[in-house]
């Protein structure tokens, strides 16, 4: 069994946050994939790791199995006590660059937090979740990783009979909104401060000679959460289940659920078969992570000021700010993707009426942006194309300049949802990874054009692009 040099300090931490539990054992571990690049990354020898490993049945050295506690708002709705129902955090190591990093296992069976579910994942799911986060790592988002998939032999029962399935999954760390809510609607003070001061140590050392940490966090947390988002909606990517329990603090994306990519631009966009109201659509992601750092303002109030009335104004004021902070990352990233460096009072409208021609010809998002990059003139922008070539001409770059800042942020290749579907069918019905292996390669390089891979880049066929994506659980 190849080492692992863990260092578990959120086992560390006080028990109120965590409880030991071991993974489940299952019949026969088959491994469908260990990520070579980030094991090496992560200082493990990849040539050991096992399908027993993958799967819990053998857990290495210095290990130390726990499920961490932390509630959420569900779709708005609070619930007290969520916790790790199915995934089961093995420890912490230290990367090659000297960054912190979980190792999880997702589906390794139940924990005290499964409120009577089986803790087990369906091979669908963790497919899409090793395939999606590793496309997200590759188009430059911050977002846990995938080390290792392996079946387990044995059947999850969900409005289907499916096979069973762990993925192995690696994160800056595995803490959330949701955790603050947990310690705080006990009023377990003790446990709040001990975590706060773990996060900061952990995510944010800068801020450990701040005169309030606390209020530091949050500006921290809020900063972290704007990038993120505003690189969601820059590749159109819909996380579909944003409840402050899958709102990670360190700014990652987390949770890979209901998530897909959107095709023809509607800023209402919805997949989740869960979100009937379009409380989590496209347009709507930017004010549900405002919604969520409220949230987290909430549990950080009694150390904000001794007095409520002054802390409840000092949470307000800085979340009052966050549609600031995103529309800066926003316009940013999305002066790149038209290939301006410069600045101009306008460009927020130029942008904006780019979108609306794009939602008037439902045009497909990755498309028009890639063609806008390597030269193309699309029919559907004929009237914003004028008024685009005006404001390049005001910016101080040539043309070959701007083409590969362009091509560099408007990728060629994202996880289309027809093929992620058909990926996933292949595997489940028929046992065959090869669309798997394939589609992982060519996400990879999502910003390289790749000889053969044409239908990699194509939007759904008609009849293709009506999709729905579900939970795991």
């Amino acid at each position: 069994m190849t080492e692992i040099l863990f260092d578990n300090t959120y086992a560390r931490l006080p028990g109120t946050m965590h409880v030991g539990v071991a993974p489940t054992a299952v019949r026969a571990p088959r491994l469908i994939k260990v990520n070579g690049p980030l094991a090496l990354e992560l200082g493990i020898d990849p040539a050991g790791l096992t399908a027993e490993m993958a799967v819990g049945n053998a857990l290495p050295a210095g290990a130390t199995p726990i499920a961490q506690a932390y509630a959420g708002h569900q779709f708005g709705n609070f619930v007290p006590q969520l916790g790790d129902g199915r995934a089961i955090l093995l420890g912490e190591v230290v990367d090659r660059t000297g960054k912190r990093r979980d190792i999880q296992l997702k589906g390794a069976g139940p924990t005290p937090f499964s409120r009577r579910g089986d803790g087990r994942a369906a091979l669908g799911p963790v497919l899409r979740e090793y395939l999606v986060s590793e496309a997200m790592q590759a188009l430059g988002i911050p977002t846990t990783r995938a080390l290792m998939a392996a079946t387990t032999g044995e059947r999850v029962y969900r409005e289907e009979v499916l096979p069973g399935a762990v993925l192995t999954r690696v994160a800056a760390s595995h803490i959330r909104v949701g955790t603050f809510q947990f310690f705080a609607v006990r009023k377990d003070h003790a446990s709040l401060q001990a975590l706060i001061g773990h996060v900061i140590a952990r995510h944010y050392p800068e801020l450990a000679t701040s005169e309030n940490k606390e209020l530091a966090l949050l500006d921290a947390v809020m900063e972290a959460q704007a990038a993120l988002v505003a690189r969601w909606v820059q590749v159109g990517f819909i996380h579909g289940v944003m409840n402050t329990d899958n709102s990670s603090i360190s700014g990652e994306t987390i949770d890979y659920g209901p998530c897909a990519f959107m095709e023809a631009y509607d800023p209402g966009t919805v997949f989740s078969s869960i979100d009937t109201h379009g409380r989590y659509a496209y347009a709507n992601q930017a004010p549900i992570a405002q919604w969520n750092l409220a949230r987290l303002a909430e549990t950080l109030l009694p150390f904000l000021d001794e007095n409520r009335e002054d802390a409840i104004r000092i949470a307000t004021e800085r979340i009052e700010g966050f549609p600031a902070i995103y529309t800066r990352y926003w316009l940013k990233g999305f002066r790149a993707k038209i290939g301006l460096v410069s600045e101009e009072e306008g460009d927020l409208d130029l942008i904006q009426a780019l979108l609306d021609a794009m939602q008037m010809a439902r045009a497909d998002f990755t498309l028009t942006f890639r063609a806008l990059s390597t030269g193309g003139n699309p029919e559907a922008l004929a009237e914003w194309l004028p008024a685009w070539r005006d404001r390049l001409a005001r910016d101080p770059q040539r043309a070959e300049e701007r083409q590969a800042l362009m091509r560099a942020v408007n990728p060629a290749y994202i996880p289309r949802n027809h093929l992620v579907e058909e990926m996933i069918q292949a595997a489940v019905e028929r046992g065959d990874y090869g669309p798997f292996e394939e589609m992982l390669r060519v996400l990879m390089t999502p910003y390289e054009e790749q000889a053969g891979a044409e239908r990699y880049a194509e939007a759904a066929a008609e009849g293709q692009g009506v999709y729905r994506t579900y939970c795991g659980t």
